[in-house]
């Protein structure tokens, strides 16, 4: 059995050392290594993938292992993930069809290795859509009366199909702390690199009236503060004088989908460690 080993701690010498001879005396054949020192921070980060013999039980026992022998003497914080389990991804979208259509894709495709149990939408626009590829579609209207509500509904949705995680494909609502809370750095979300310098209903309009040369695309993990979580993924391409608007709005969204599916990518891999409002990215 294939597992993920995410750890951060105090840096402080020994840890590796530690990590790997245990994972070594239990069985364990490392197959995969990478750690990062945040030297401001003094905190270490680590990576580590493992092949073990046996079945779920002996992972099981492994944990609890490692729990008492190595996590506690060196203040870890750690999570521990086995293959065979693909997670559970939501998807929240309104009526922007370009990232979903990508995501749905790469899932029919067999790339991107996840469940979906459900699209959701405060819009039936996109309906058509989850049918295309057989995933249930569930539209909850959003207003300001009734924004209590549908999260209420959310929540319960999300908990029934046992969600691990959302992605916001071009959601135009804000997720407050409600559903923040049930999701910490587990919730998505995508969008133009203009702000703070061009916010409102039309950035790339906006943009292209200042004459910009370059535009861009950040996909970060959802916080309180908006649209200021952590980065996960970013991207760029270069705009002219010869572009027009619709030139750049294009070139917006291939941007988008593009950083969106590799920062799910990168969440699903395990790849992604979250610190101080900022993300280490392994490779």
């Amino acid at each position: 059995m294939r597992t993920t080993l995410l750890i951060h701690c105090p840096d402080q010498s020994g840890i590796i050392s530690a990590v790997t001879g245990h994972i070594h005396a239990r069985g364990g054949n490392i197959v995969y290594l990478d750690q990062h020192v945040d030297m401001q921070a003094g905190v270490f980060f680590m990576r580590l993938e493992s092949d073990f013999e046996g079945e779920h039980s002996s992972v099981q026992a492994f944990r609890e292992d490692f729990e008492n022998r190595i996590a506690r003497p060196y203040a870890m914080e750690w999570h521990m993930f086995h293959s065979g389990q693909k997670p559970k991804m939501a998807i929240f979208v309104s009526r922007y069809n370009h990232c979903l259509y990508d995501l749905l894709s790469r899932y029919h495709s067999g790339e991107l290795e996840v469940e979906i149990p459900f699209i959701l939408s405060n819009h039936n626009d996109l309906r058509s859509i989850a049918g295309q590829f057989d995933l249930p579609f569930y539209h909850l209207p959003v207003t300001k009366d009734t924004k209590q509500e549908a999260e209420s509904r959310q929540l319960a949705l999300l908990a029934e199909h046992q969600v691990d995680f959302i992605v916001l494909a071009r959601y135009m609502q804000i997720v407050t702390s409600r559903i923040i809370d049930v999701f910490p750095n587990k919730i998505i979300n995508i969008h133009h690199s203009f702000l703070p310098a061009f916010a409102g209903a039309k950035p790339y309009h906006a943009a292209f009236e200042r004459g910009v040369k370059i535009i861009g695309a950040t996909s970060h993990y959802v916080t309180e503060e908006l649209d200021a979580g952590p980065i996960i993924a970013q991207d760029v391409t270069t705009v002219s004088h010869s572009h027009t608007v619709k030139d750049f709005i294009a070139k917006g969204r291939d941007l988008e989908k593009i950083v969106l599916s590799r920062a799910v990518q990168l969440h699903v891999k395990r790849k992604t460690m979250v610190y101080n409002n900022k993300t280490v990215i392994f490779a």
